[in-house]
């Protein structure tokens, strides 16, 4: 509580009028973004151990390990969470640099799309390792 009168809040008339104020939804992207580089730590580490015991490997080997169900499930799991969290961070880089809204606008909507496709292409190749439909030589 302020001693002066009239100083019960920060925000100025106008912002109260026009109802304008925090939206929160900064707080939201905040979060995903750190949650996703912090899933991408461990997930980083196992990848690079997993090509490390891949490196001198034949092609089928590469395959078998790929097709172990935890392997699998890891490699969609770093997939999704790079392409999300790529995606987070470029939104906010368009957001800032961008001052063009036509251009804006058109950058954002190519940037889902082709973090949709690329995760959803990462996936698919994932599965059909798993599944056997890649063929062995």
């Amino acid at each position: 509580m302020s001693g002066y009168p009239g100083q019960g809040s920060l925000r100025s008339p106008l912002k109260i009028a026009l109802r304008l104020g925090s939206s929160k939804s900064g707080v939201h992207h905040w979060w995903l973004q750190r949650v996703t580089a912090i899933a991408l730590i461990p997930l980083s580490i196992w990848f690079l151990f997993l090509m490390g015991d891949l490196v001198h490997a034949s092609y089928p080997m590469v395959l078998a390990a790929i097709a172990q169900p935890v392997h699998a499930i890891f490699l969609i799991v770093l997939g999704v969470c790079l392409f999300w969290h790529g995606a987070l961070g470029l939104q906010v880089i368009i957001e800032d640099y961008v001052h063009t809204r036509w251009l804006e606008v058109t950058l954002q909507i190519a940037l889902r799309f082709g973090a949709i496709l690329g995760a959803l292409a990462c996936v698919l190749a994932v599965f059909a390792i798993w599944l056997g439909v890649v063929p062995q030589h």
